[in-house]
């Protein structure tokens, strides 16, 4: 596939590097020089300098031939454009939006009727405010992704200190009476991420990634030792973008919300918007604003301002004060695994979950599901098994998967299988894998289509 991505910041170098590592060919246009030489030193991509809104910088950038453009500038109106011209250009090409003004979204029909479509508008902003509350609606996690139309979830316990799952094996631990059906499909150690075996013994601070169905997630809880319902007092720090999404998406639940901005002029902006939330202004890094606002009687703190080191401190002083989760945003690479290491429950990261959101819709049709994990170093799937797999009407234990994947869940009709050792995948079936990440293209061959198919 020749894809074209406007826009050489963060987001877009993310997803130049992901598309050129599923082995396509990719054009990354910016008006920024320096930007593109770095760039072109590290990643296998033609980069060319100009305004990705112009249709002669397109030209050059082959559009006309290009299946993908995706706009991901700064700016909302470049990035618009950007689309608009290359729909004139070239109907049949795909493209992509980043756009941090909602009302953008309401513009989808009047350009149609003038014959121009944008195929996906991305907000970074909502897509991480989405998985923040995903988080926040299941007690002790540290990541949750759903697959399956809601039937399917995977989520991320961190192994905590005292806890008696630390020093059993897994295998022990598939023993014990009453636990619900789940699997251990990934843990997280010391900056690795493992496939684990059942031999694999659980430590004090590992992060174990489960599959559990969604109805059973009540019973894992409360077999984890998770007594605590989901979050309903929250404090935001950081009254951008992020955060103003978020609370009116917390107070339509019902949650009670403290917002901590810097700034008298955005504090009285979210007095307007919000309705229930109680806006004050301070430092999140405050320790007596924290204790004054009893920030120890929050089932979770979240930090979302430009600072990245500042959401990092804020959010493990509020943790140290008594807040029974703490969330951070941090998009620079390596800082993730980073935030998790010292004691962050759960690093979020704008960058990273808007690639997830573009790559999928991109991806859609061989792809129903995905969701990224450890700064994009393993990747969980849904597809649908096709006929042709390999992998098909044969018991699991017979089935050669690459090194580093696993079948995590297979969905039939209604029924939802955690597999072990004799279950068989049928046609048609719906199945969720995890695979780290140079393993990911050959599982979605060998279980879509055989290879003796093509």
């Amino acid at each position: 596939m020749h894809a074209i991505v406007v826009g050489g910041g963060q987001l877009g170098r993310s997803i130049a590097d992901r598309l050129v590592r599923e082995g396509n060919d990719v054009t990354v246009i910016d008006v920024d020089s320096e930007k593109l030489q770095e760039i072109a030193e590290h990643q296998d991509v033609r980069t060319i300098l100009g305004r990705g809104s112009s249709p002669t910088v397109q030209a050059a950038a082959g559009i006309g031939s290009a299946e993908l453009l995706l706009a991901v500038t700064g700016s909302d109106e470049v990035n618009v454009m950007a689309c608009v011209m290359a729909g004139a250009a070239s109907p049949a090409t795909l493209k992509v939006a980043r756009v941090r003004d909602v009302d953008y979204q309401s513009y989808v029909q009047m350009l149609e009727r003038v014959g121009v479509r944008i195929d996906l508008f991305i907000n970074p902003e909502r897509v991480v405010a989405e998985r923040i509350k995903r988080v926040l609606a299941v007690p002790g996690a540290s990541d949750v992704s759903v697959f399956a139309d809601g039937r399917v979830l995977l989520v991320a316990y961190r192994v905590p200190v005292g806890h008696p799952a630390a020093g059993r094996t897994l295998a022990d631990m598939g023993r014990e009476k009453g636990l619900p059906r789940t699997l251990v499909v990934a843990v997280q150690r010391a900056g690795r991420l493992i496939v684990p075996r059942p031999t694999e013994r659980l430590q004090i601070g590992d992060v174990a990634y489960l599959v559990v169905p969604a109805d059973e997630l009540k019973d894992l809880t409360a077999f984890l030792g998770l007594s605590v319902g989901p979050a309903r007092r929250v404090f935001i720090h950081g009254g951008g973008t992020v955060g103003l999404v978020l609370a009116r998406d917390l107070e339509r639940e019902g949650m009670q919300v403290k917002i901590i901005e810097p700034d008298a002029r955005r504090c009285a902006r979210l007095s307007e918007e919000l309705s229930r939330s109680v806006v004050l202004q301070g430092e999140g890094a405050d320790w007596e604003l924290l204790e004054e606002e009893n920030v120890a009687g929050a089932d979770a703190y979240i930090s979302l301002t430009a600072d990245q080191e500042l959401n990092i401190f804020s959010s493990l002083l509020a943790k140290r004060l008594g807040a029974r989760s703490v969330y951070a945003l941090v998009d620079k690479p390596g800082y993730v695994a980073l935030a998790t290491a010292i004691g962050v429950d759960v690093p979020v990261s704008q960058r990273l979950s808007a690639v997830a959101s573009i790559l999928h819709f991109v991806r859609r049709g061989r792809i129903l599901a995905a969701a990224d994990f450890f700064e994009e170093e393993a990747e969980a799937i849904e597809i649908q098994a096709m006929e042709t797999s390999r992998i098909v009407n044969r018991p699991l234990r017979e089935v050669r998967l690459p090194r580093g994947a696993l079948v995590g869940a297979i969905v039939r009709g209604g029924e939802v299988v955690v597999p072990r050792g004799d279950s068989v995948i049928r046609a048609g079936d719906r199945v969720i894998l995890f695979a780290i990440r140079e393993a990911v293209q050959q599982v979605e061959r060998a279980v879509s289509v055989s290879l003796e198919y093509f």
